[in-house]
């Protein structure tokens, strides 16, 4: 049973199909990523999945359908990094990855002990725990990437939906962030729908490429197979090598 299935999903804002007719399966454990030019659909399709945005066709979570599982269950197993996330700057590291828990909070409740743990847990992971009491404000940004990935970790879902999760980071940061995601994914059994700019680090990383275009999945494969140079200059308009069937390098015009 696939982890996630979409089977026909289209989402309209405006009037106008920012996704169209969408169709694929991630499995357990996998890691997909979708690239695509701006505009392309890639984080409307993740608020789909998520359940932030209304959309026609189907989304299945471990055969489930989405439409047919409230927001709190959805939230138990779906586990969201924004581009931009909100991170209020007077919280404290340790109270804004106890938001984690907010899902399994009854409306009247408190944490409870398990909640307690498993945020502590989640920032003993993520090498957390000296800044627990730190302010938001404070932190540097790969510290304020780590924290979260600490909250979504402490959510205890299956499924991690990930939207540019290096794009404020340098070069150094981008691979810690990544190399984290990957070291989460394969010790707690996370499967990972992310959308990605960088392809070079997209292709590194991901098991399977989806190369979304004008709303549409118009390649997918192992990322070799995706990162061609006629592929890339057909969907971007760019001209590059592609060297090894990974490294993406723009080449300028003569």
């Amino acid at each position: 049973m696939s982890a996630l299935a979409l089977e026909q999903v289209t989402v309209e804002l405006g009037g106008r199909a920012v996704v169209d007719g969408v169709s694929l399966a991630v499995e357990p454990g996998e890691w997909v990523t979708l690239i695509g030019p701006n505009g392309a659909g890639k984080t409307t399709l993740l608020r789909a999945v998520a359940g932030l945005v209304g959309h026609g066709g189907r989304i299945t979570l471990d055969g489930q359908g989405l439409s047919q599982l409230g927001r709190r269950e959805v939230a138990r197993r779906v586990a969201v990094v924004p581009q931009v996330p909100l991170m209020p700057t007077g919280m404290t590291v340790h109270e804004y990855v106890l938001l984690g828990r907010t899902p399994y909070v009854s409306y009247l409740g408190r944490e409870s002990r398990r909640d307690v743990t498993a945020a502590g847990q989640a920032l003993a992971r993520l090498d957390l725990g000296d800044l627990a009491g730190r302010q938001l404000g404070t932190l540097s940004g790969g510290e304020r990437q780590r924290a979260v990935l600490a909250r979504a970790l402490a959510q205890e879902a299956s499924l991690l939906l990930l939207d540019e999760p290096t794009s404020a980071l340098d070069a150094g940061r981008q691979q810690e962030a990544l190399e984290l995601i990957d070291a989460l994914r394969l010790d707690a059994g996370l499967t990972v729908l992310a959308a990605m700019h960088d392809l070079t680090l997209a292709g590194q990383y991901a098991s399977r490429l989806l190369l979304l275009s004008n709303a549409r999945i118009v390649a997918q494969g192992a990322p070799a197979e995706v990162l061609t140079e006629p592929l890339i200059a057909e969907h971007y308009g760019a001209r590059v090598r592609v060297l090894d069937g990974l490294a993406v390098v723009p080449v300028r015009p003569l």
